[in-house]
């Protein structure tokens, strides 16, 4: 990630005048042209952007004598890997500057190659049914027979010939392309956060002098705050002071209706994993900024390329002022091919968004004749609707659309026998689809990406982090709220927590939260997870001593009291631990109202204290009077009960609580995937390391503890805790993983029978089947839920919750979570 710079002295020869310049510049590393100490041209061989045009017609008056700057960086398009696309930084990697010339550009030749490219592509693309694919054909022969290549005077007659083929133009009922430039920038991916600023600028600057060659052009930008990652807070004023000549041109050519934002979030976060509260801040941010910044929200949510898509979001897009949806993602399906490219989404409450895919499955198309062929032969809603998108331009580590795209898809804009093609905007296709949406289908519930499941599990601490950061927020927020209405001198802390939020926020990106990023990435992660729980604990203190201050302070002749706080919408009793005078942990059972707080002077006593007996056979049987449980020597339930039920949990012949190994051998990409046949590998864990013993023996609460080796040289330990009054087992897990290529789950046999498990996802639950009766169904090996899954038939039901894991299945009448 070093960045070289480059004093580039340049003198034009007088002898070009009239002539078309350009300073030519390729390299392997990423690039930057700096002229007047402002940024003008991004350079990125991968991107097809290896030069930089000083003048379209040297004239007299121009200055022939000048000095630029090239920034160049040790990384790519695709960062600073070795080998393949997809591979971690390699510190021994060397960038190499391999040209760098003043040169003359025939503009004649560039049009006369752009032609001959698309008829060729016609005559190979159009089939020889086609007659057009003749017509074509025989042109280009045509040309290649008037064209002297040492004439230049030849040429003019060469393009007439090609002119003559795309102004024969379509008939009424040909689709029409909505062409939109594209540039799809990571976040955080192969590279870390600090270095997409350089790539957003890069890239936009680049958009920029497009934009002034070419007025008709169109860049729909979903991630505008990419420009300083954070955006606003400290990111947005560090581009603003590296960056500002380029924002306000941004700035004037979104008012001109050419750079368009688009997204209505603050990132482009994974579509899954963030709580219903993450997701509306998203947009809540996202929007916000977006009115600030240029006067109006955005009526479209652009969500390319992340793993899935919650049941939820259309509820939520329409709840923050959006009707419209793109994305592409579904067509990476490993197994089923979803059936629409436009149609109606419908979320878990009947709100519905108008969804549309890409046909050409692509957000990074080039303009050529292949895709727009591709476009309307893949396009699964023929008939219903005759409009579709094309987002052209390079993605993923930035670059955008080139002169060359533009210029293919100009010669197709309305050519018989091509699809009509025009440079379009995002509310021009909307607006066209929602008029031809009569006949449109109806999506009911998620649109789950059949691929890409092991980013629910993949780097544990970042799942770990983003749960705990936003319950911590929540809990700052009910807190503070309740100090500021209980009066005072009270200041809320908005301005701190917004900045905890973005930061909460930003890490939600697509290939950060799912842990499909490089390691540089992930201490970047767990850095902002450490600020925000330093910063929320501080800011938690500060309104627990406002709105609970005076009852804090010790009383003479008073017992020992404990404040507990209880920031869940219902009343709750629980065992909770407390330090006592001397620093010692005692236990205590106290109730604590909804939203509220109470002072703990006198305990609770319990009904029924927990009971824990060890059984000869070393087997332990613990019970509080609600459940009752009995653990193996390897900490394995062999039963579970509802006492006044005597309903029996778990299926004779089978423990729950079982771990298992599998092997993990994706067909593709380590971080991202895990497929269906790593389930013939099952492997139970069974090595103990130390047999179950009592921790606690009984009372207020009752526990046991065993150890067991995983694998060659990994280690488990867990605690297992029954409180008094309380209607579930608590399980403490401890691993220290040094498995390469395996998965760790747990899995709890019951003795439920249900076609369907229930999952809860942001602010609502869904249901999955737990039978693999179609291709639909087995897909679904492996999916991901947030706090808890049920599985329940008439009358009686288990149910699996957990504090920090998302991946969890649910098949016949196993539950199994993903650690």
């Amino acid at each position: 990630w070093e960045t070289c710079w480059f004093k580039v002295e340049l003198s034009i020869p007088p002898a070009w005048a009239g002539r078309e310049v350009h300073f030519v510049w390729e390299s392997d590393g990423e690039g930057m042209v700096w002229r007047d100490a402002q940024p003008v041209q991004g350079l990125t061989k991968e991107g097809e952007k290896t030069s930089y045009i000083l003048t379209s017609s040297l004239k007299e008056m121009e200055p022939h004598s000048l000095t630029l700057y090239v920034e160049l960086a040790c990384n790519g398009l695709f960062g600073a890997g070795k080998g393949s696309m997809i591979a971690p930084p390699d510190p021994d990697r060397r960038f190499t500057l391999s040209k760098a010339e003043l040169v003359i550009f025939n503009r004649d030749v560039y049009e006369l190659l752009v032609d001959l490219e698309i008829l060729l592509d016609m005559a190979q693309l159009l089939g020889e049914e086609n007659q057009r694919s003749f017509q074509a054909l025989y042109t280009a022969n045509q040309m290649v027979n008037v064209c002297d290549v040492t004439d230049p005077s030849t040429f003019p007659a060469a393009r007439d010939l090609a002119t003559v083929i795309f102004s024969q133009r379509n008939g009424g009922s040909q689709h029409t392309i909505h062409a939109v430039g594209h540039c799809h920038i990571d976040s955080a991916w192969l590279w870390p956060y600090e270095e997409t600023i350089r790539k957003c600028a890069r890239s936009w600057v680049t958009v920029v002098r497009l934009m002034e060659c070419n007025p008709e052009l169109t860049f729909a930008c979903s991630q505008l705050r990419l420009i300083s990652v954070f955006l606003q807070a400290q990111q947005f004023e560090w581009v603003r002071s590296w960056y500002p000549g380029l924002y306000a041109q941004i700035q004037d050519f979104v008012a001109k209706g050419q750079f368009i934002p688009v997204g209505g979030t603050w990132v482009e976060m994974d579509g899954n994993l963030p709580s219903g509260e993450s997701m509306v801040r998203q947009f809540l941010q996202g929007q916000r900024f977006f009115q600030e910044q240029f006067g109006r929200i955005c009526s479209e949510f652009w969500l390319p390329d992340t793993f899935g898509y919650s049941a939820q979001l259309p509820q939520l897009m329409r709840g923050c002022g959006i009707r419209r949806f793109l994305t592409q993602k579904l067509s990476w399906n490993l197994v089923n091919t979803f059936p629409h490219h436009t149609f109606f989404w419908e979320g878990i409450d009947g709100s519905r968004v108008l969804t549309h895919f890409p046909p050409g499955d692509s957000y990074g198309m080039h303009g050529r004749v292949e895709e727009m062929l591709k476009t309307v032969k893949n396009n699964k809603d023929k008939g219903r609707v005759n409009h579709s998108a094309f987002l052209f331009g390079f993605g993923d580590g930035g670059g955008g659309p080139t002169q060359k795209m533009l210029d293919r898809m100009k010669r197709m804009s309305d050519t018989d026998g091509l699809p009509r093609v025009q440079i379009s905007t995002p509310d021009r296709l909307f607006s066209v689809l929602e008029k031809e949406s009569s006949q449109l289908c109806t999506w009911v519930g998620e649109l789950f990406l059949e691929l890409h499941n092991g980013t629910y599990t993949t780097q544990a601490q970042i799942k770990k982090g983003n749960r705990e950061c936003e319950r911590i927020l929540h809990d700052v927020e009910v807190l503070s709220t309740l100090a500021l209405a209980r009066g005072g001198a009270f200041q809320y802390p908005a301005s701190q927590l917004q900045r905890l939020w973005r930061l909460l926020l930003l890490n939600q990106f697509h290939d950060v939260l799912p842990g499909s990023c490089i390691q540089l990435v992930v201490e970047d992660a767990l850095r902002y997870y450490a600020e925000i729980r330093r910063a929320g604990a501080q800011l938690q203190e500060e309104a627990v001593q406002s709105l609970c201050g005076d009852l804090l302070q010790p009383k003479a002749g008073s017992a020992e009291s404990t404040l507990a706080l209880n920031t869940l919408p219902w009343e709750r009793t629980e065992v909770i631990s407390r330090t006592g005078p001397a620093g010692t942990e005692t236990l205590a059972l106290v109730t604590v109202p909804s939203m509220g707080y109470a002072i703990v002077r006198e305990p609770l006593l319990p009904p029924q204290p927990v009971a824990v007996r060890k059984q000869e056979d070393g087997s332990i049987a613990m019970e509080n009077g609600v459940i009752a449980v009995c653990l193996d020597t390897m900490g394995r339930l062999t039963s579970l009960r509802l006492v006044h039920s005597e309903r029996e949990s778990v299926p004779d012949g089978c423990c729950a609580n079982q771990f298992a190994l599998f092997d993990d051998i994706p067909l593709y990409w380590d971080a991202w995937d895990v497929m269906d046949y790593h389930l013939e590998t099952r492997k139970p864990v069974t090595t103990l390391l130390k047999p179950l013993e009592i921790t606690l023996a009984g009372g207020l609460r009752g526990s046991v503890s065993f150890s067991l080796r995983i694998g060659e040289s990994s280690t488990l330990t867990q605690e297992i805790i029954l409180d008094a009054t309380c209607p579930y087992l608590r399980f403490l897990t401890q691993v220290e993983w040094k498995e390469a290529h395996k998965f760790l789950k747990v899995e709890f046999p019951v003795q439920v029978r249900s076609t369907n498990a229930t999952y809860e996802i942001q602010f609502g639950h869904l249901q999955r089947p737990t039978h693999w009766n179609t291709s639909w169904d087995w897909a679904r090996f492996e999916v991901w839920v947030h706090k808890w899954l049920d599985l329940s038939e008439h009358g009686f039901g288990v149910a699996l919750l957990n504090d920090c894991k998302y991946g969890a299945s649910a098949h016949r009448n196993v539950l199994s979570l993903s650690l």
